[in-house]
């Protein structure tokens, strides 16, 4: 399943969909911002806190009030039980089309030039991501008409390098454990920050990059840059190595990564806007 110019055109024309106000696509970034907030009101999302408990049950309980057919895929990682929630919606025969992002946060800020040891806040790594897939959850219609949707909140991304933990390892249990093969995975991490700019990661699925940047330029998402950026460790990653498509759309650098300044009022409704309908649009783009 590829896309075409003229179908992105009929899409748009048909759906009004843009990255500014007023358009009849409804993604919503200042609706995504508020999700964020939620997340970040339960404190840092760390493995194992009463906080991330808090952070998938209400993850959980969104999906589910919205209609999507949620489950709960548990693997155990060194010792340690972690959580992927997942949404579903639609039927096709080529597989689903996977959007990911991961909702547990980095236990310390080790990036931190005065404090490294508190733990990450986790608005823009974490929250961001999460409150774009809760908002293409309200906004995605119901009838897909031919499209399967999972949207997918991966646990156990964010200890990677802390205590002899693997990047990843929510995502790569999940990968593992697959006995469907998507057709294509899209991961969005760190979307959501002021004058962002999202370079086209260099280890992602050039087809894939080509189709979601065409859209972006479409749609004037500034946010998307032209320029080629450098090879990332993220949740994409797993699905790579088994030879499903997959992306990393990830705004990096970032200058609050992995730090006590990583907090809300680093995100921008706009920026969580542009990603959300871009991806929006891509997904309506696939048939």
């Amino acid at each position: 399943m590829r896309i075409g110019l003229g179908l992105v055109a009929a899409i748009l024309a048909l759906s009004g969909a843009g990255c500014t106000r007023g358009a009849a696509t409804e993604f919503d970034g200042e609706a995504a911002l508020l999700q964020a907030g939620r997340q970040m009101s339960f404190g840092p999302r760390i493995v194992g806190t009463a906080a991330h408990a808090e952070a998938e049950a209400s993850i959980f309980d969104s999906l589910e009030a919205l209609g999507w057919e949620t489950t709960v895929h548990t693997a155990v990682y060194r010792g340690v039980e972690l959580h992927n929630v997942v949404g579903k919606r639609g039927t096709s025969a080529d597989g689903p089309i996977v959007i990911g992002a991961h909702y547990d946060t980095r236990p310390v800020s080790d990036r931190d030039p005065i404090d490294p040891e508190q733990p990450v806040p986790g608005a823009n790594d974490g929250a961001s991501g999460v409150a774009v897939l809760l908002e293409l959850a309200r906004v995605l219609p119901s009838d897909l008409r031919g499209r399967e949707i999972w949207l997918a909140f991966f646990d156990g991304e964010d200890s990677g390098g802390l205590d002899s933990w693997e990047w990843s390892a929510g995502a790569a249990a999940f990968a593992a454990d697959l006995t469907i093969t998507p057709q294509a995975v899209v991961i969005l991490d760190m979307v959501g920050g002021v004058d962002m700019q999202i370079r086209r990661e260099a280890t992602s699925d050039v087809r894939l990059l080509d189709e979601i940047w065409t859209i972006a330029d479409t749609l004037g998402a500034d946010v998307f840059a032209p320029e080629m950026g450098v090879p990332i460790m993220d949740d994409h990653r797993p699905f790579l190595d088994r030879g499903i498509p997959a992306v990393d759309i990830i705004g990096l650098p970032y200058a609050h990564w992995h730090t006590t300044s990583d907090t809300l009022d680093k995100l921008s409704a706009g920026s969580l806007e542009q990603v959300g309908r871009v991806v929006y649009a891509w997904i309506l783009s696939r048939r």
